[in-house]
């Protein structure tokens, strides 16, 4: 096999004297390059393993570090799930459902907003649960705090509370439901499991927000027939019922302090 011209013109033109030099060169950059490495090997601290540093865990075995690890562990679950129990455990559903039935009667888009209905839903929850909260701190967070019981125990106390308000708000129809789905045994109330309560309270809460729903539309309906009535009756059929309708609506709520009919009904619906 032959090499090209340019190739072999190219190969010709390198020397014996050159090669040697290039050869030299060669061998000095190579020993450079194990000198810096040998150097820098030498300026690390010797340790196991070839690493310059250790990673290592002290007190790990003693009690107190590992119950505040477990601590931990419970309070990023608890906040994890915070949103769920908030939303299904408690008077939340049916207060925000009810705020937003008010805002779909009076006709309006954007207000209040869905940031304003959600915040005073919450903090609504925040009085209406206070109790609650209350005798959970009192019975279970106080004395797992101060390591009187365990936390089995501490979980048991702390669902007493929640369970019997929830079965106070839920139907017995609802409940019966669960229970019956569950093939549980006759069960007195205050031992029914939680797995049971929660589905029922939320189907009753849904059912009586809807209730509320519904009797906080009806007086509204009845704005949006006379005002149409009375527009067709004058022959203004080409202007929209919603012009003259929704000050009216508007005027009618506040003269009648609807905010405060709202959340009082909604206060007392809780007993």
């Amino acid at each position: 096999m032959t090499l090209p011209a340019s190739i072999g013109s190219v190969s010709s033109g390198f020397s014996p004297s050159t090669r040697g030099r290039w050869l030299f060169w060669g061998w000095v950059g190579c020993l450079l390059l194990f000198g810096l490495c040998a150097g820098a090997q030498t300026a690390l601290p010797s340790t196991r393993g070839g690493l310059p540093f250790r990673v290592t865990i002290d007190g790990g075995n003693q009690p107190q570090d590992v119950d505040t690890g477990i601590q931990i562990l419970f309070a990023i679950t608890l906040l994890t799930l915070a949103p769920s129990l908030i939303l299904l455990m408690t008077c939340f559903t049916r207060i925000v459902i009810v705020l937003s039935f008010v805002r779909t009667a009076l006709q309006l888009q954007g207000a209040p907003a869905n940031q304003i209905i959600v915040g005073l839903s919450l903090f609504m929850t925040f009085f209406i649960m206070a109790p609650v909260w209350e005798t959970v701190q009192s019975q279970a967070i106080q004395p797992f705090q101060a390591k009187q019981i365990s936390g089995e125990v501490a979980l048991e106390r702390a669902s007493a509370p929640i369970r019997t308000f929830m079965l106070k708000q839920a139907r017995a129809k609802d409940i019966e439901l669960f229970v019956g789905m569950a093939r549980l045994a006759p069960t007195e109330p205050s031992k029914l499991p939680l797995k049971v309560v929660i589905p029922g309270f939320i189907v009753s809460e849904l059912r009586t927000a809807f209730q509320m729903g519904f009797l906080l539309l009806v007086p509204f309906i009845l704005i949006d027939l006379v005002v149409a009535v009375v527009l067709m009756s004058m022959g203004m059929m080409m202007m929209p019922p919603m012009t003259i309708a929704l000050p009216l609506k508007i005027l009618l709520f506040v003269l009648a302090d609807g905010w405060g009919l709202v959340i009082r009904s909604l206060m007392l619906s809780f007993g």
